[in-house]
């Protein structure tokens, strides 16, 4: 399950794990204009973990999702 809202400087997904035996924290992405964040709460310390991906990055890994294993340099 996922929720989709947006706020004035960015879009926010919210990425809900489904009812498991080892249910992962959510999942928060937000896609500003330069850049997108990823964050989880780390369930034992219970911090914020984030990353932060250009929007470069953010397209090489659209373009890895779709591709078998290997070495690729994407052309701009």
């Amino acid at each position: 399950m996922f929720t989709i809202e947006h706020d004035f400087d960015a879009t926010v997904v919210t990425l809900i794990d489904d009812p498991a035996s080892h249910r992962q924290e959510d999942v928060t992405i937000n896609a500003f204009e330069d850049c997108v964040t990823i964050e989880q709460e780390d369930a034992q310390s219970g911090r914020l973990c984030k990353i932060t991906l250009s929007l470069s990055q953010l397209a090489d890994l659209t373009a890895a999702l779709n591709l078998p294993e290997g070495v690729y340099k994407r052309k701009a």
